[in-house]
């Protein structure tokens, strides 16, 4: 099928106010079966209550409730057969008519002309990449969701999207912070889901044909059309193992607040998520994709504990009643990056393709702010320019 643009504003988000979230405890209705987890218990025990002799009672506090273990690596490479859709995986609904109504009323998804002027403090400062041996972990940001992650000897690139324009956005606004020809050999390709902005074509037809590809569940078909023969789609909390020089870099596929959509009418066929990359000493980096703030990132850190660095959105938030359920906002991006228990947060998912109505430089104002106001060491926020790199030390 002839791919089509997402239509604005249906196809690029969500835009009805999420479902409240469950209290810590309530009935999840997916439960720990490896789908869904439970919501909201961010790995704390619960109070209970004792009763003495005399009568008296008293709140104690319950043992944590253990995390699962992380699920067998899968084959690389392994058909699978999944479900038509993936609606049961969402965490808010998906547009109605009165909220379209609205936003084409409203008229309000780009910047006004006065803050485009921004554009041009925008920070872009491309250099070398930095060299790096098999325990190095080594970040490059090129820009929007796309990272080159130097981890375990390995190179990885998320969301790879080195186009000038993508289908139904305006053209970037900053270049890509890497030549594509000044990259390393890539050793495999991490997808989030199938918006245009972070699963590009043009992008993926200048790699090799042979380059691992993992994919959300339900997206293998989409890369095997295209030619690609190392393809691997994965479900919610499983994983594959790359080999590397040092031993196996883990690759998991973790839950998101958004959804799919890349055509008319393929809304939801497939999943979406981040993943968790781990080194062979253990360290690791959650590369959250695109979303919405919610109980999975609790989840995620029960599960994947020690997480060293996390790669989370900080723009395409405004206007807020509709972009809530699928984009975090700086606060919430610094929220999940305590919740997951990152040592250090990366932003991005800004300053390269404008999608909403913010200002272009206030994601970058905010998420400072929000940072500053935890306390946490400044060293730890990588707000990175355009074409910057850093390198996490050893444990």
């Amino acid at each position: 099928m002839t791919e089509q643009t997402e239509r604005s504003p249906a196809g690029r988000s969500l835009d009805e106010p999420a479902r409240p979230e469950p209290r810590a405890g309530a009935d999840d209705r997916h439960g720990d079966d490896g789908h869904g987890g439970a919501r909201g218990t961010g790995g704390t025990g619960h109070g209970g209550v004792a009763v003495d002799a005399a009568g008296h009672t008293a709140t104690v506090a319950l043992p944590a409730t253990a995390p699962p273990p992380l699920a067998e690596p899968r084959p690389l490479g392994e058909p699978r057969t999944w479900p038509r859709d993936f609606t049961d995986r969402l965490t808010a609904p998906l547009p109605g008519v009165r909220a379209l109504a609205r936003i084409a009323r409203e008229g309000k998804l780009r910047p006004s002309p006065e803050m485009l002027r921004q554009i041009q403090q925008l920070p872009f400062e491309p250099g070398p990449m930095p060299r790096v041996g098999p325990s190095t972990l080594a970040l490059t940001w090129a820009g929007h969701a796309s990272w080159v992650i130097r981890i375990g000897g390995l190179t990885v690139l998320t969301d790879p999207v080195w186009s000038r324009k993508i289908l139904g956005t305006p053209a970037r606004v900053t270049p890509v912070g890497v030549r594509w020809e000044d990259l390393p050999p890539v050793d495999a390709v991490v997808i989030s889901h199938n918006h245009y902005d972070h699963l590009d074509a043009p992008t993926l037809k200048r790699l090799p044909r042979d380059v691992p590809l993992l994919l959300p569940a339900g997206l293998a078909v989409w890369a095997r059309r295209r030619g690609f023969t190392r393809v691997t789609d994965l479900d919610w909390w499983e994983a594959v193992e790359l080999p590397g020089p040092d031993g196996p870099v883990r690759v998991d596929f973790v839950p998101a607040h958004h959804w799919s959509k890349r055509t008319l009418t393929d809304t939801c066929r497939s999943l979406w998520g981040g993943w968790v990359l781990t080194a062979p000493d253990g360290r690791r980096v959650h590369f959250a994709g695109d979303t919405g703030y919610g109980h999975w990132f609790e989840e995620i850190g029960r599960r994947y504990q020690d997480i060293d660095l996390a790669l989370l959105p900080i723009g395409a938030y405004d206007p807020r009643w509709m972009l809530r359920p699928v984009h975090t906002d700086p606060e919430e991006a610094v929220r999940a990056c305590q919740d997951v228990g990152a040592r250090v947060l990366a932003p991005m998912h800004w300053s390269t393709f404008l999608l909403s109505a913010e200002p272009p430089l206030e994601p970058l104002h905010r998420i400072r702010a929000a940072w500053v106001a935890t306390g946490r060491p400044r060293s730890d926020l990588w707000d990175l320019p355009v074409g910057a790199s850093r390198v996490l030390e050893e444990r």
